[in-house]
């Protein structure tokens, strides 16, 4: 019984370690991509703007379309596709 309480033990204290590591990796590549934030803000372009291409190129087409025609739909309900046609 000991044996099979060891090897227990034994993945256990592995798994935490493997997770351990992978949050440390996970957080060296967070910093890393605010770095690369700062650097592109530092150049003069919109972080705020930037994130949002990032997240749009995550998306497939339909969806993003999906989602643009949605919002086109609230702006119109709310009065608001007229001030962005100004523009």
């Amino acid at each position: 019984m000991s044996d099979v309480h060891d090897v227990a033990q034994d993945q256990l204290r592995s798994f935490v370690e493997r997770i351990e590591r992978l949050e440390e990796e996970k957080k060296t590549i967070a910093d890393d991509i605010k770095d690369v934030y700062a650097e592109a803000k530092g150049n003069g372009f919109d972080t705020k703007v930037l994130r949002r291409v990032i997240s749009l190129r995550k998306q497939d087409q339909n969806e993003r379309q999906e989602q643009e025609a949605i919002l086109d739909l609230y702006l119109q309900a709310l009065g608001m596709a007229a001030d962005l046609a100004k523009d």
